[in-house]
Order: C-alpha cells, then structure tokens, then sequence
C-alpha cells in the first residue's frame, strides 16, 4: 500500500499543473481591407491617394511619435511635459503597479508551499480535580518553537485560472495606460491647433470690425448729407455691432482652450507656463501611414483593452468549473515543547506531524450558477469586444472621409480666398483711379477678411483631422 502511495504521488504533482475550462482563443480579426464605402476611401488598401497637393494616405507604420510630423517644437515640448507631469497618467501608472502587485501577491500565495515560524509561551496552572483527585495544583511554564510547511495542489488549475485572470487584468490597464497617453497627445495637439485657430480669427475680426464702424462713419456722413437713408444707417451699425459682440465670444473660447491647455499639461491655469500657437507652427504631414483592419486591432489600445477583459472573463469562468473538482491539501509541522528554555531543542522534546487533506464538493448548490454567472461574463466580454472593434474600426472610416471632404473644402476656401484677395486689389486700383468709391474699398476688404476667417477654420481642421487619423490608428508601437 506504502508502494502505491508513492507511485501514485508523480501524478498527483502532474496532475497540479492542469488547468479545465476552456482556454482562451484570440478572436479571428476583420476579413476587410478597407474600411470605408466611398468612392475616393474605398481605394486606399491598394496603394495610396492624394487629398489634394499637400497630402497623401500611404499603407505604412505609425511612429511612436507620431506628433513630431507637424514639424511644431512648441508642441513636441508640451506633449513631452504633459506625458511626464499629467496627474491623469500617474493614476493609471499607480493602478497598473497595484493590479501587478497584486498577480504576484496570488501567484506567492498559492504557486509556493507556505512556511511558516512559531515561537510561542504559556504560563499554566492545573489542578486533579478533574482526575477526581484532590489538590495536586501544579504552576509551570510551557515554551513551545515549531515550523509548519503546507501546500494545496492546484489539480483543477483553480489558481492557475485565477493568476490569468490577475495577469489579464493587469493587461487591461496597461492598455488602458497606453489610450490614456494616446488621448492625451491627440487632445494636447488638438487643442494648441484650436488655440492658433482662434487668435488669429480674433486677430481678423478685430479689422473686420475696424473696417466696419470706419463704414459705418462714412454712412453717418451719408445720412447727414442726404445720399444715404436711416435704414441704411442702421442696418450698417447692427452689422458693426454684430461683429464687435463675436470678439468676447472668441476671446472667452480662446481662455477657455488655455486653461484646457494647463489642465492637459498638469499645470493650474494662473501658473501655467505656456506657449502661443499659431497655425504657422504646424506643417501638414505630407503622408498619413494606414492600417489595414487586421493590423488595427492587433495594436489599438482601446481594442487590446477590451481582449484583455476578454481573456480575463474567460479565466474567471475557468476558475468558476474548477470548483467542482476535487483538492488536495498536505501540511507538516516539525516543534519542540519543553518548560524550561534549556531543555526547549533537547531530543526528548521535539515531534513532528504529516497530515494530508482530499476535498471533493459533493453537493454545494451555488457551484452551478456561479459556473453559468461566468460563462454569461464572459459572452458580454466577448460581444463588448466586438462592438470596439466596430466602434474603431467606424472612427477610421469617419476620420478618412473627413480628410476627403475637408480637403475640398479647404481647396474650396483656397480658391474663394484668392479671389476675393485679387478683387481687393482690384477695387483698390480703381479707387486710385477715382472709378471707385472709398465705401466699396472698405466692403471689398471686409468681404476678404471674411473669406480669410473661412480659411483659417479650414487650415485647422485639417490639421486637426491629421491628429485624429494618428489617434484612430492606435499611435506607434513603442
């Protein structure tokens, strides 16, 4: 019987390192090569196309950073403050260390035997009387000093379940770590693009307005001398008005964006030491690297974040089924009891014991549903997986189209801005000339102004649009 203790004894330890339940599988990515319907997007995954002279989309590798291509040294260096001092990311890093705290604490915990030290005293009184004897009260000292060893084979992979579940957990956050500094450059980039955008529309309402009230001087003098009507007068001054109430407008988003810029780079917004952007700062990168739909999701933050909880549903229900299987506990103790300290390591005081423990559920009627509670958790996982791969993979296809249009768009804004710059110089040679009147200079220059403004909010969205590419494709591989 001794005998097939001992032969049984290398299966139970190979037994220790199996693991029921399913194992995780790796969702299958998109079958698709494209990712939008349009007549122009749809052709991307074949090579690349133009969006107008300055851009194009080529298939290629994003680079881990990714925001030194609009060729801005004042937002290298406040993308670079702002991924050390953020106290957003600082959170995420402390989570990201307790989460992998506490997979080492379990895997500690239970893929080691426990050791443990005791060294303990006792001062005690006993008496016959429960002998039924009378007297014989005795006072003594008992000194005891043991070391005790014990270890749970995992025959079922319980805590094997259990430490990839930790471990998957600690992958989520260190994804979401990755998105959370994927968002904040791209919310950094994006707003220094806003900032420049509206001081220089502030900039050119500011001589819209002065071009306006010197209008609105010329009708007064109008009116005055009879060549202009009342009506004329007011509709000029509801005008100057008008744009004199866009300014404090602009100026409050304009302080607002400033102090988003402080919040974003860690800093309060009455100390925050930060720099003015104009678009002149930023160069359009000349070409965007794409991603084909399989390589996306192997890489987007938000898209291995949700896999991550995936494969971690898929372990809890794992550790869930282990449960039902049986448990094998074997413990030692080795000590010494002795009532004087002298005597505490003598031969005559020391003892040992083995002791071993099999533990199979046989009717726990909780076991069943918390299987089927897991087994549910892990569907939603795997159902909220496949809504982020959709969810991105829908981002790209806005983002592409977006580049597409705001490119016309701002071609469109090229051109009218052009010609309303040539028809400035025109209306100026004819006042020259005297063919012109000095009011149809003014409104000629007002009009040009207001293309300029158009522009302006043209040239930043497609700055801006070029940040949101870089964000949808996941950034860079470090």
């Amino acid at each position: 019987m001794r005998r097939t203790r001992t032969w049984l004894l290398p299966f139970v330890i190979l037994l220790a390192g199996c693991s029921v339940g399913p194992d995780f599988v790796r969702p299958e990515p998109p079958k698709s090569s494209g990712y939008s319907s349009g007549v122009k997007t749809k052709g991307i995954e074949s090579g690349s196309i133009s969006l107008g002279d300055t851009q194009t989309v080529t298939m290629g590798e994003v680079s881990s950073l990714w925001w030194e291509e609009f060729r801005s040294g004042k937002l290298n260096d406040m993308i670079t403050l702002a991924l050390v001092k953020s106290p957003t990311l600082e959170a995420a890093k402390a989570t990201l260390l307790q989460a992998e705290y506490l997979y080492k604490a379990k895997g500690g915990s239970t893929l080691y035997p426990r050791l443990d030290a005791t060294l303990g005293a006792q001062r005690q009184e006993t008496n016959g009387s429960k002998n039924g004897q009378i007297g014989g009260e005795n006072t003594f000292n008992l000194l005891n000093a043991s070391v005790s060893a014990g270890y749970t084979f995992d025959l079922s992979g319980s805590n094997q379940r259990e430490l990839e579940s930790l471990a998957a957990k600690a992958g989520y956050l260190g994804f979401q770590l990755e998105g959370a500094r994927l968002t904040l450059a791209a919310d950094i980039a994006t707003t220094a693009i806003h900032q420049a955008q509206l001081s220089e529309q502030i900039t050119i309402l500011e001589k819209v307005l002065a071009v306006r009230l010197e209008q609105l001087a010329i009708t007064h003098e109008r009116v005055r001398l009879g060549s202009a009507s009342p009506q004329e007068l007011l509709a000029m001054q509801a005008l100057a008005e008008q744009t004199r109430a866009g300014i404090p407008a602009l100026r409050n988003q304009l302080d607002q964006i400033t102090h988003l810029l402080a919040l974003l780079s860690g800093q309060t917004p009455d100390t925050a030491s930060l720099p003015s952007f104009a678009l002149q700062d930023f160069t359009l990168p000349l070409s965007l690297p794409l991603r084909v739909p399989s390589e996306l999701v192997r890489v987007r933050p938000d898209i291995q974040a949700s896999e991550a909880l995936m494969k971690a549903a898929n372990a809890d229900y794992g550790a869930a089924v282990a449960k039902s299987f049986p448990q094998i506990t074997l413990s030692a103790t080795l000590g010494s009891q002795a009532l004087t300290a002298a005597s505490l390591f003598g031969s005559g005081s020391l003892g040992w014991g083995v002791a071993g423990q099999l533990v199979q559920p046989m009717f726990t009627k909780g076991l069943g549903p918390e299987r089927d509670a897991a087994k549910a958790g892990f569907d939603a996982a795997s159902a909220n997986y496949k809504q982020t791969v959709l969810k991105g993979l829908r981002e790209v296809a806005d983002v592409l189209t977006a580049l597409d249009n705001n490119t016309q768009i701002l071609s469109g804004y090229t051109g009218a801005d052009a010609a309303a710059q040539e028809q400035l110089t025109v209306t100026g040679s004819r006042y020259k000339l005297g063919s012109a009147s000095y009011l149809e200079l003014l409104q000629a220059q007002s009009e040009a102004e207001q293309y300029q403004l158009e522009l302006i909010a043209s040239q930043a969205r497609r700055l801006s649009d070029s940040v949101a590419f870089y964000q949808a494709m996941g950034g860079g591989r470090k």
